[in-house]
């Protein structure tokens, strides 16, 4: 076949050789016509074979060495795409459901001892108890504060979602009024639709943090001390609800919070630099009861401060303020919640310097709200106040790991209209803690406390007075 091909080549050049009487060509001339021949030659048997030319032809025979003139050479085939190729340039398979979706969590085990003070006390009377841990009592050891399985990821391009149940929930009145342990109890069940293609702008739907308070947006999970503040907390008890909201985050506020995120800062998460909802307003997992909404606004700016000089390189201080108004029925002693419908109205500012390596934090909030009155023997809308001061230090490197001192003082006074008839309570309380974390997936933290607390009973009066060690490992995944 080969030979054939190349028969057939060279009688086509032979048949456009000139004529016998035509000028002589001097030898250069022929030299290079036999050179240009012999690269078509090789073209021709490389395109035959179908692989690139192999190079300089061999030496063609002597007698085509009286070739005058080249001849044009014919285009190389188009070698055909092997099966295997085609199949690599195909369309690439469409991601499962379960690629868009992240697991994580953490759990929290406790264990607090109150070293002197009122661990008891007569009826009537106060005795040493927080609202914010449940641990601390007579007769108490270990607790599991927190065991949270957080599941989130992405609908489509625009949509997110976002589910966390917690499983140390308690229950009480069972079995003679015993409490009972490790029941599971919804806590954020939504959904995002971000409205622009940066991002920058969400509306979220369904039970979420309502945006009051610096803190209460903080996930525990980040926070540096064991409970939220009395104060700050009052507003939203267990800091979420039903509802709607919308936030934003424009794009330099987005890049100092990477920036602190990246250091490694306890951050508060992006729930937006501006958040405007509403909700049902009677607090989290509890069924509405009239027809009036919570609404709430917050607003929360860092600013860096590089640019004051070397000694404030890498600081970030971050402020921000919130506002809230809600028409709430609190549970009431005799059953059920109550007809009337208190207003309550707040106002709270926040200060955060990032620990770099010290940091400050401070809030607090003013208004009026649901409040049992002992003297009227009623609940009353009435004055309140509170929130925290804090300061921070951050070690980054040290024998044990990176490690966090911290020291917070808050006061608060006011009711707690999460609990039976919405007790006042009166909080004074000093705490000195440290938070040491030897892997990335463990922290400890031990803290002391000095408490001076009105039990979250309207039928206890006084203050209890104390001093508590607590303990806290928490465990990441």
């Amino acid at each position: 076949m080969q030979r054939r091909f190349l028969s057939a080549s060279f009688g086509a050049a032979c048949s456009i050789l000139p004529l016998e009487g035509a000028p002589a060509q001097t030898v250069q001339e022929l030299q290079a016509q036999i050179d240009e021949l012999k690269a078509t030659i090789a073209e021709m048997k490389a395109a035959q074979k179908g692989k690139a030319s192999p190079g300089p032809a061999p030496m063609p025979p002597a007698s085509v060495a009286a070739v005058p003139a080249p001849i044009a050479a014919p285009a190389a085939p188009r070698a055909e795409q092997p099966a295997s190729a085609v199949a690599a340039v195909a369309k690439p398979a469409k991601p499962h459901w379960y690629d868009r979706i992240g697991i994580r969590g953490y759990t929290q085990v406790r264990f607090n001892e109150i070293v002197s003070g009122d661990r008891r006390a007569p009826d009537g009377v106060s005795r040493l108890r927080s609202v914010g841990d449940s641990g601390i009592g007579d007769d108490t050891n270990f607790t599991f504060r927190r065991i949270r399985l957080i599941l989130q990821g992405d609908l489509s391009d625009r949509v997110s979602f976002y589910f966390q149940p917690d499983f140390a929930n308690s229950i009480s009145n069972q079995s003679g009024g015993e409490r009972r342990e490790g029941f599971v109890q919804l806590r954020d069940a939504y959904v995002d639709t971000f409205l622009d293609r940066d991002k920058r702008f969400r509306l979220r739907v369904g039970q979420s943090k309502v945006p009051f308070g610096w803190e209460n947006m903080q996930s525990s999970s980040n926070r540096l001390t064991l409970d939220r503040s009395d104060g700050i907390n009052s507003a939203v008890p267990g800091e979420r609800d039903i509802g709607v909201i919308a936030y934003y985050t424009p794009p330099q506020v987005a890049r100092i919070w990477d920036r602190l995120e990246d250091d490694g800062q306890k951050l508060f998460g992006n729930y937006g630099a501006f958040g405007v909802g509403v909700f049902n307003g009677q607090g989290i997992n509890r069924t509405e009861t009239n027809d009036g909404v919570m609404t709430v606004a917050m607003g929360t700016w860092p600013f860096a401060l590089d640019g004051l000089g070397a000694g404030f390189a890498g600081q970030v201080l971050e402020v921000g303020g919130a506002a809230l108004q809600n028409g709430i029925e609190p549970e009431i002693r005799s059953g059920g919640t109550s007809s009337i419908t208190y207003r309550e109205v707040r106002g709270g500012i926040h200060a955060i310097l990032y620990p770099q390596p010290l940091g400050f934090q401070a809030e607090w909030n003013w208004g009026r709200g649901p409040e049992y009155d002992v003297a009227r023997g009623a609940i009353r809308s009435l004055p309140l106040n509170g929130g925290y001061v804090q300061t921070m230090a951050r070690v980054r490197r040290s024998p044990v790991g990176p490690f966090m001192p911290y020291a917070r003082w808050q006061r608060y006074r006011g009711g707690w209209k999460a609990l039976t008839n919405a007790p006042r309570l009166e909080t004074d309380e000093v705490e000195l803690g440290i938070e040491f974390q030897p892997v990335p997936a463990l922290e400890l933290t031990l803290a002391y406390a000095h408490m001076q607390r009105s039990e979250a009973d309207e039928r206890r009066t006084g203050r209890a007075e104390g001093d508590v060690i607590r303990t806290q490992l928490q465990w990441n995944y």
